[in-house]
């Protein structure tokens, strides 16, 4: 058994989520399409990058946002109209989200434009009210209702899909959700950003506002003739997994955790890993190499001298100088870094080492690897996701997701992901919401039922040499 530390576990809370049913009518399914003229016509088309075509962005992104409106029963239609009229105005300068995604030669995915296209607005009611959702600060994967997905859709489905997806579902308080689905080979998590604020504040201000103005520019990421690859993008390879990791987590039940980490935690997780002055690591530096060790305790993969990749996105927007990238870029501008470690190393041995790992991979992110990753997809373009060996995290503590999205209704008090279950090889960091200012991040992860205890346990336990623990006492 672990001994925890008192003090530590203290400051990591798990969140628990309600298990209900939540009941929906939709009483309505409209195409939006431009509100006035856009520069593309029916059989039309646009490129799209290598880092928008990369296997890991051909998926929906599916995100709820809560909003307790204290509207009137009458003005109910209202919220709708007027999700539905800036949606309209802003698929004007985001003219390429009214399209669709096809394949072209070699599997490569471009937009095409034709008749009958649009974005897709759904409007949905429910007998509940926001209070019986339970905590409306967890994710929780009861919540699905509240995003649209077709009858019968397939798993990955993006060919001839609406490339935004818009649910509204009005409760009995007077509150609503919306739930979205945008195409992630559209725009990375900074432009999905950039694109739901100009809505929002279209939505406040009746008219349309884009700050700044959306550029699409794809064409200035194309890969270099002839390509020329000068990595060897291990974040891609394909490895066997010749562990016990796959059979844990992909043939028992899984369950999804969350843990409030508080800001005081953060600060002496940071203090621990950084034991060396000639290099400074970040917050997400320590905060990833800490949950890595964790779950790779917590599940107990064998054997030990096997190899596991820990993979994170980095935005590289600031790393393009050849030409640097307009500010209202709204594409994929992200680079896959790769951290690898031994079983052995990650049990055994110190956060600060470990954390040394994440540093070095989220810093080798530089122009020369973006272009070499453009390349690498565009010689050997990956027709799979890869999973083994691996765990990801995906950091959003740094999207504006509650500042971007006030429609005119306040901000919502919740924003973010649902479900992580589809993918259990996946950690989140979320910010804790706009209610609270005090630096706390909520943490996500997918685990198999039996090794949760476990991996609550490791969480908050830290190892401290005797003065460490007096000095953490004394800063706690």
């Amino acid at each position: 058994m672990i001994s925890l530390n008192p003090i530590m576990a203290s400051y990591v809370q798990e969140l628990h989520f309600s298990h209900l049913n939540i009941p929906i009518t939709i009483s309505n399914i409209v195409p939006i399409v431009p509100a006035g003229p856009i520069p593309a016509v029916s059989g039309d088309s646009l490129y799209l990058s290598n880092l928008d075509d990369m296997i890991g962005a051909r998926v929906f992104t599916p995100t709820v946002y809560f909003y307790r409106a204290d509207y009137l029963d009458s003005d109910r239609k209202s919220v709708v109209k007027a999700l539905s009229d800036a949606l309209a105005c802003v698929l004007v300068p985001y003219y390429p989200l009214s399209g669709r995604l096809r394949e072209t030669k070699n599997g490569k995915l471009e937009v095409f434009f034709g008749p009958e296209q649009g974005a897709l607005l759904i409007e949905a009611y429910s007998e509940m009210a926001l209070a019986e959702l339970g905590d409306l600060t967890v994710p929780n994967p009861a919540w699905a209702p509240l995003i649209y997905r077709f009858p019968d859709e397939e798993p990955y489905k993006l060919l001839d899909m609406p490339l935004l997806i818009a649910q509204v579902t009005l409760f009995s308080c007077g509150g609503f959700s919306l739930g979205l689905r945008l195409c992630h080979c559209m725009c990375d998590g900074i432009g999905a950003m950039q694109f739901l604020g100009a809505w929002a504040a279209t939505a406040r201000s009746g008219t349309l506002v884009t700050n700044p103005e959306p550029s699409w520019d794809r064409e200035v990421l194309q890969p270099r003739n002839p390509p020329m690859v000068k990595y060897p993008h291990i974040e891609f390879m394909r490895i066997d997994d010749g562990s016990s990791l796959t059979m844990s987590l992909w043939q028992g039940k899984l369950v999804q955790k969350c843990y409030r980490i508080s800001r005081e935690f953060q600060t002496q997780l940071k203090s621990l890993a950084q034991t060396n002055e000639m290099f400074a690591c970040t917050t997400f530096d320590a905060m990833a190499a800490h949950i890595w060790r964790s779950w790779v305790k917590a599940i107990d993969v064998k054997p030990q001298e096997y190899k596991l990749r820990l993979t994170f996105s980095v935005n590289a927007r600031h790393k393009l100088k050849n030409p640097p990238l307009k500010d209202g870029f709204y594409g994929n501008v992200v680079c896959v870094a790769c951290a690898v470690s031994s079983v052995y190393e990650l049990v055994n041995g110190r956060l600060a080492d470990t954390t040394r790992l994440v540093r070095e991979a989220r810093i080798s992110v530089s122009e020369e690897y973006l272009k070499s990753t453009i390349d690498y997809v565009e010689v050997d373009r990956p027709q799979r996701l890869e999973f083994g060996g691996k765990l990801s995290i995906t950091q959003w503590t740094r999207f504006s997701m509650y500042e971007s999205a006030d429609f005119g209704w306040g901000r919502p008090v919740y924003a973010g992901p649902i479900d992580l279950t589809p993918t259990p090889q996946v950690s989140v960091f979320l910010p804790e919401g706009e209610a609270d200012p005090s630096g706390r991040m909520v943490v996500c992860i997918c685990l198999p039922e039996s090794a949760t205890s476990r991996f609550t346990e490791y969480l908050c336990c830290l190892d401290y040499s005797t003065d460490e623990y007096v000095n953490m006492k004394k800063l706690l």
